[in-house]
């Protein structure tokens, strides 16, 4: 409590509160089964039979043991099939997969937001400049937390019995590997991320941290290129993740697009959230965003639109304001997949032949089983951007309003105060109760001094400098990895598909 004060209050109160109303109140709950989502119901053998004009076959006992198992039940391929709509309830989330990594993972992001905007209210009216910031420390979580929920559901690609899931992950993840090996060879001129800046202000750091620990002869053994080569892996890394996500993306845009062909606002909210992340990979391209905005051509001269203080504070807000509109958009292209019922029984129905009426209600019964699973290939990378983005402000002394974010310098490493020593105890007059006392209130100082310790000698290590090349880095590689893998997917929906 005197560590972190009323922050660390607020984070378990917003914990307690998620565990405990959890089963209650769920945000992912309500965004799934409020009613405004329509699934469509599987037809049974008999409205399958009454369409096709023959009655139900039925077979007794002995004659099943007479002839083993039956001949599964046929229909042709162009009989009038309509699909019965009806409201996603909480009763039919029962069935669905991934439901529970689905709603702990939402409620968690909704609870890390609330946290987020209480340390920034809390912060603007208070000097918590010494106090550590548990609303960026649930930022960082969130991102991690999505990043092992992507992973699960790339492991559930990778265990599945046809392999071109897990071709299709590997192509994406060797593609990021080699476009994340060409960006970091890009000077911060074009792309400015401020990486060499910040590995710059780590490893000088580390060395002054080591030689204050008694390490004067020691240095650090990995090199940039090393530290280079781990983040191109982990660029792979989460080009592969994303794979998936984009292709599914760019299908529910189409059918969303598709699906609101007489409303042009939707349709145009739909494409500028679709591009976004094209917004977020220009704004750190220099010559295109801080350079233009800041000396604009006008004539034979120029003029001043945003000024390079304020420009830091302009892309943050355009990135989460971006984010928001896609959040918006969710519900149009989660009912925009669970129209692919229909539209499969629609493109069935232009077919010849035959098809087992199991094959039909197996299909459409497995669209709406993977409603989750396409909500959080939805709502994953969105995360990804947006805590990235609200870590980025945090951890790296940005400011929301225009000018006064301040460029943090390379700070050397503090000066560890010495532990405080024990207070001597006075002979005679106490009690064992008042000795037993002072002994646990020397304790618990002891340990609120090293956890100082700790945390001091941590962020005179990683820098806000350091945070800032980082975290940019990311948010912009996850754009970027969306852009790669939409894009291919509008290419192969609305071309390769239809060929």
């Amino acid at each position: 409590m005197a560590l972190m004060g009323i922050q660390l209050v607020v984070s378990l109160l917003a914990a307690s509160i998620m565990q405990r109303m959890a089963p209650h109140c769920s945000f992912a709950r309500w965004l799934l089964c409020s009613g405004s989502l329509f699934r469509f119901k599987h037809p049974s053998e008999g409205e399958l039979c009454a369409l096709a004009g023959k009655q139900v076959p039925k077979q007794t006992r002995r004659d099943r043991r007479q002839n083993g198992e039956s001949k599964p039940l046929t229909v042709p391929k162009d009989i009038d099939l309509h699909l019965e709509k009806a409201p996603v309830n909480a009763l039919d989330a029962l069935v669905l997969r991934f439901f529970l990594e689905y709603q702990w993972l939402i409620d968690f992001a909704v609870y890390a937001t609330g946290v987020f905007l209480f340390t920034e209210c809390y912060c603007s009216f208070v000097d918590a400049s010494k106090e550590v910031n548990l609303g960026a420390i649930w930022c960082v979580l969130t991102v991690l937390f999505s990043i092992k929920t992507l992973h699960t559901l790339m492991r559930h690609y990778f265990l599945s019995e046809e392999g071109g899931e897990r071709s299709v992950c590997l192509a994406f993840g060797f593609l990021s590997l080699l476009v994340a090996m060409l960006v970091l060879v890009v000077r911060e001129d074009y792309l400015e991320f401020g990486l060499e800046s910040g590995f710059s202000s780590l490893f000088d750091n580390l060395e002054v941290f080591a030689k204050q620990q008694g390490y004067a002869d020691w240095s650090i053994p990995v090199t940039k290129l090393t530290v280079k080569l781990g983040l191109a892996a982990l660029c792979a890394y989460i080009g592969a993740l994303l794979a998936f996500p984009g292709l599914r993306l760019a299908q529910t845009h189409l059918d969303a697009v598709q699906m609101n062909a007489g409303r042009p606002l939707i349709q145009i909210l739909l494409h500028v959230s679709f591009l976004s992340p094209v917004i977020v990979l220009v704004l750190w391209v220099k010559p295109l965003a801080r350079d233009f905005l800041a000396n604009a051509p006008m004539g034979k001269s120029s003029i001043t639109i945003v000024s390079s203080d304020a420009f830091d504070s302009l892309r943050l807000c355009l990135i989460v304001a971006s984010c928001v509109l896609r959040l918006a958009m969710t519900r149009y292209h989660l009912q925009a997949y669970l129209n692919l019922a229909q539209k499969w029984v629609e493109q069935m129905k232009k077919e010849a032949g035959r098809i087992a009426a199991i094959d039909i209600q197996r299909k459409v019964t497995r669209i709406f089983c993977y409603l989750t699973v396409i909500t959080l290939q939805y709502l994953v990378p969105v995360f990804l951007i947006l805590f990235s983005t609200l870590a980025l402000k945090a951890l790296g002394d940005f400011s929301w309003r225009a000018g006064a974010a301040q460029t943090p310098g390379v700070t050397p490493a503090l000066l560890l105060p010495p532990p405080p020593t024990a207070a001597p105890v006075l002979p005679g007059g106490l009690d064992e109760d008042e000795d037993g006392m002072e002994d646990a209130e020397e304790d618990i100082q002891a340990t609120v001094a090293r956890l100082s310790e700790a945390f001091t000698a941590l962020r005179s290590v990683l820098t806000p400098l350091f945070f800032r090349g980082l975290l940019a880095f990311l948010t912009w590689w996850v754009a970027a990895c969306q852009v790669i893998s939409s894009l291919f997917g509008i290419y192969f929906h609305q071309y390769l598909m239809q060929n």
